[in-house]
């Protein structure tokens, strides 16, 4: 049996007189046949690459955020502005870095529900992408107004847009991970 939280709706973890399968709360359902799913993608000893690179840049375009507003609510100096540009700079270098093994994730994904999620996924982060890069444009031609501050904000938005596509990704539909590591909820209409 295939443990799965309440919420989702599906009956796994439940057995035929409606109790649930596991003695104890939180015990871990044991793992038994799985649907078998190959490891493919990038990887490093054996962990997926992209999950580990887009920390950097999910940081670096949240912080840039925060710089601005301590800059426009006048907590912080004028710097911030500095602060928030550079942040931007190194938020987009290593989203396109990030990009990289997730292109080859891309291509080894299999199921068709899961490459429409993913295909959705790398649009919208390309789009965060642009979005920053605008703002980080507005910001060199010399705008240090609230415009680029606005902008950044939208790309912050979309950018919790993509991190919930790749959650759905991995959590699930168990995309990148071992077979038996997560319960994907097949039933479920995603996007």
């Amino acid at each position: 049996r295939i443990f799965c939280c309440a919420s989702c709706g599906a009956m796994e973890g439940i057995d035929k007189k409606g109790a649930n399968a596991y003695p104890r709360a939180g015990e871990a359902p044991p793992i038994g046949p799985a649907k078998e799913r190959t490891m493919t993608g990038t990887r490093i000893a054996g962990h997926p690459i992209h999950p580990l690179l887009v920390g950097i840049p999910i940081a670096l375009c949240a912080f840039s955020v925060l710089a601005d507003f301590v800059r426009v609510t006048g907590l912080g100096k004028p710097v911030w502005f500095d602060v928030a540009s550079y942040a931007i700079a190194g938020g987009i270098v290593g989203a396109l870095i990030a990009a990289v093994p997730s292109l080859v994730d891309y291509v080894t994904i299999s199921d068709p529900r899961v490459r429409d999620l993913a295909f959705a996924h790398v649009i919208a982060a390309l789009f965060v992408v642009g979005i920053f890069g605008f703002s980080l444009w507005q910001r060199l031609e010399g705008d240090h107004g609230y415009g680029p501050v606005a902008v950044s904000a939208a790309g912050l938005l979309l950018l919790g847009v993509v991190g919930w596509l790749g959650d759905e990704m991995v959590f699930v539909h168990g995309t990148g991970m071992e077979a038996g590591a997560a319960a994907p909820r097949a039933q479920r209409k995603v996007a």
